[in-house]
């Protein structure tokens, strides 16, 4: 490294950049020899005694005292934006041997470098370090995590209703925005970035928070995000193709998944048994399991779902658990999927060691798992039933048209969805299938295309949906139709009062990739036009909490 002085005060106040609405309003500073011994590597001289009181790997993100991790990018090295970070106020910078010989051939430096060989590897113990966001004492706030491939959304929104409705105050960080006690910030990506993962938790310990509830997705863990946090309670919903683009395989994928539920990062796991990876991660995970069967053909369970009938567009159904414990729930989203959302919620929320009769307490009062979340079966209007949700791949899209399909007879299920550009190409003739398969009316069009052509796609989709009507002798009738307002427009002209419209594959999404231009497109705003322009009424939903 190299060795340079540049000291620091102690505590320092929040700066004014975009990353300062993650971090705590002050950080105890850390001497950079303390940030060196952690990774192996000696730091000489002044050096030593260089504040750090913050941590970034975007150099747009600098603030003064940060110590800024220079990682090897897709098609850009982060050594190549040094200078504008130091511009920034970085105190120090972190890098591998690449970054390092990058350095050399510019300038000298004028703060110190640490070199180690995976940065990538340390940056979120570093990050849990400078913020102090998990202190070895443990204390609040008390933090689950929920993986799977569907549900996980639904899933901490129905953690954070409960816990709040127990009179908490309850943080979330998720695929639509984070809540971290002040105004809800909107999310770019569903788990952020080690190092604000890290700032948030210990702005929620900042801000007196009591709990937390975050998405953790397969590419939270491939990517790192997660490193160095740990979660009380660790929640599995299912595991269904999706992401294939990245795992490989579907095992890869699990494993991927079961790496949350190891010690480093759990302390408590609540699995759900009801398909054949969440059975083989409870029985193979090391640490304490909780077992949740939320269907009738689940395996045997600690929690059972049982009794489930339906109230309004939801369900009433009763957990039993242990020693003939129960709880009766109510959930007013639609769909059995929903049931186990709410099921794996509850149990969750008891694994973490909250009493039993403050729980049911807590749901007879406040009927938590009615909370409307943005984009997850998300109703615009009664007649015609008019949804939106976020169902992208073929179990979530099969769920949804299954749950939103009308008893009424003489009543049609209108569907309109595409499949996202250069992702898991192999599922989007299967989401065809399935289309055709459980709607009497399929309207494929765009969803993000990204820098795929949106034409090819749309063709994949088509191509299962056809062969599925023909293979079995459909009565569906298929249409290709973009844009996708267009699309949203036609589906409403085809309904009557009685019908039911499915929007899927974006939720609560407002912006639509197409070759590197993000359009403007929020499905629900174009769905609640097109039903006003026909004369119908739209429901005007004050429980939506974005």
């Amino acid at each position: 490294m190299s060795d340079h002085n540049a000291p620091g005060s102690n505590t320092v106040p929040a700066g004014g950049s975009a990353a300062s609405q993650f971090r705590p309003t002050s950080v105890s500073a850390v001497r950079l020899d303390s940030i060196g011994e952690s990774v192996g590597v000696s730091v000489p001289g002044q050096s030593a005694s260089v504040s750090i009181t913050g941590i970034s790997l975007n150099s747009r993100t600098v603030e003064p005292g940060d110590l800024y991790v220079a990682l090897p990018g897709a098609t850009r090295h982060g050594a190549d934006f040094v200078a504008q970070a130091i511009d920034a106020g970085a105190a120090a910078v972190l890098t591998d041997d690449a970054g390092a010989r990058l350095l050399a051939l510019s300038a000298d430096t004028p703060v110190p470098v640490l070199v180690v060989d995976s940065p990538r590897n340390v940056v979120g113990p570093l990050s849990a370090m400078i913020y102090g966001s998990q202190p070895p004492a443990g204390g609040k706030p008390t933090l689950f995590g929920v993986t799977g491939t569907n549900g996980k959304t639904t899933t901490t929104y129905f953690i954070n209703a409960l816990l709040r409705a127990l009179g908490l105050k309850a943080g979330l960080i998720g695929t639509i925005e984070i809540k971290a006690g002040g105004d809800p910030i909107p999310s770019l990506l569903t788990t952020p970035e080690s190092p604000d993962v890290h700032a948030l938790l210990a702005l929620m310990r900042e801000r007196g928070l009591d709990a937390a509830s975050m998405e953790v997705s397969s590419h939270a863990v491939s990517f790192q995000r997660v490193d160095g946090v740990v979660f009380d309670v660790a929640g599995f919903t299912n595991l269904t193709q999706d992401h294939l683009d990245l795992h490989g395989t579907m095992d890869g994928y699990f494993q991927t998944k079961a790496e949350l539920f190891t010690p480093p990062r759990a302390r408590h796991a609540v699995v759900t048994v009801d398909d054949s990876w969440g059975r083989q991660l409870a029985s193979t995970t090391e640490i304490p399991v909780t077992t949740l069967a939320a269907t009738p053909a689940g395996s045997p369970a600690d929690w059972t779902v049982g009794s489930a009938t339906p109230r309004g567009l939801g369900t009433d159904f009763t957990l039993t658990g242990p020693g003939g414990s129960a709880l009766n729930v109510h959930t007013g989203l639609p769909g059995s999927f929903n049931v186990a959302n709410a099921a794996l919620a509850s149990v969750m929320v008891l694994a973490s060691g909250v009493d039993l009769a403050a729980v049911q307490a807590a749901l007879d009062e406040h009927d938590p798992f009615t909370v409307a979340v943005p984009g997850r079966m998300q109703l615009v209007s009664e007649s015609p039933a008019a949804v939106v949700d976020f169902a992208h791949n073929t179990d979530a899209l099969a769920r949804a048209l299954e749950a939103v399909r009308s008893p009424q007879p003489g009543s049609s299920l209108i569907v309109v969805f595409g499949a996202t550009g250069q992702r898991d190409q192999g599922k989007r003739p299967a989401m065809g299938a399935i289309a055709a398969t459980l709607a009497d009316t399929v309207i494929v069009t765009d969803d993000d295309p990204h820098d795929e052509d949106a034409a090819a796609i749309r063709a994949d989709v088509l191509a299962g949906a056809l062969e599925a009507k023909k293979q079995a002798s459909l009565g569906c009738r298929i249409l290709e139709i973009f844009p996708r307002d267009a699309a949203i427009r036609q589906a409403v002209e085809l309904a009557g009062p009685q019908d039911t419209i499915l929007v899927a594959g974006r939720g609560h999404e407002v912006w639509q990739e197409v070759k590197g231009v993000n359009v403007a497109l929020d499905d629900r705003v174009e769905l609640r036009n097109a039903l006003t322009a026909r004369g119908f009424t739209v429901l005007q939903d004050d429980r939506i909490e974005s």
